[in-house]
């Protein structure tokens, strides 16, 4: 392997939750909730789906159901997806939902998984060239930035800057193009088997981790170094699965 590529939410990062998201977009609002009808609120809304990295929809609304089908393709569909989802939860103030879809993209609600750093950090050493190619619809530079591990990401391609989303094998086309990477030395890494898995059509590796909160993955990244050597090596490419 020469280059390695990974999802971002659920992958390397993974956001706060929902009863914490709430919370804070409350409190920054200057909007006072009980903390039994806050808990019953945050359920709803994480049955609902209306927190992006969270947890999926329930069951999405007949009426949202195309937008959500291509919610990663422009920002646009993205926050009227998600903010779509949040109108399913009757809150004090209209104003909340467009609140709260602001707030998920700030870097203080992700927290990157404790053994990113490490494995990224190992990649470079190692001279493996690294991107991040993630479904979304907002600008994640600068939560990489935030946590200090924008140093450790040679190029990043996300859905919304160029029209196409996963599985779609374009977007990964895009994604090794932009790294000068083949597919056939590339791993791809991430925790959606069908989205992250349309990178197997070009020749990636794939391998995948479970989407859990940090705490529960403590070293669900470290199995990445053993799947790779050194840019350059001939290491077998057991990492497909």
């Amino acid at each position: 392997m020469k280059s390695v590529l990974f999802d971002f939410s659920g992958t390397l990062f993974r956001i706060e939750s929902t009863e914490s998201w709430l919370r804070s977009v409350l409190r920054t609002a200057g909007v006072a909730m009980p903390g039994p009808e806050l808990a019953e609120k945050a359920r709803a809304l994480e049955t609902a789906g209306a927190l992006p990295g969270g947890h999926p929809p329930a069951r999405v609304p007949d009426e949202l159901a195309e937008l959500w089908r291509v919610r990663d393709v422009s920002a646009e569909s993205h926050r009227a997806a998600f903010t779509g989802l949040c109108r399913q939860v009757p809150l004090p103030d209209p104003a909340l939902y467009d609140a709260l879809y602001d707030r998920h993209s700030e870097p203080a609600a992700w927290s990157p998984y404790p053994d990113a750093r490490a494995v990224l950090s190992g990649l470079r050493e190692r001279g493996l060239r690294v991107g991040v190619v993630s479904n979304i619809g907002w600008d994640l530079r600068p939560v990489f930035r935030e946590h200090g591990l924008d140093a450790y990401v040679d190029a990043y391609t996300l859905s919304y800057e160029h029209g196409v989303q996963k599985p779609d094998a374009r977007l990964f086309t895009i994604a090794c193009e932009a790294l000068g990477a083949d597919p056939r030395e590339t791993l791809m890494v991430g925790d959606d088997r069908q989205a992250d898995g349309g990178a197997a059509a070009l020749g990636c590796a794939v391998h995948f981790v479970d989407h859990l909160p940090a705490a529960q993955r403590p070293d669900g990244l470290r199995p990445v170094l053993g799947l790779v050597g050194r840019a350059g090596g001939n290491t077998p490419r057991s990492g497909r699965q």
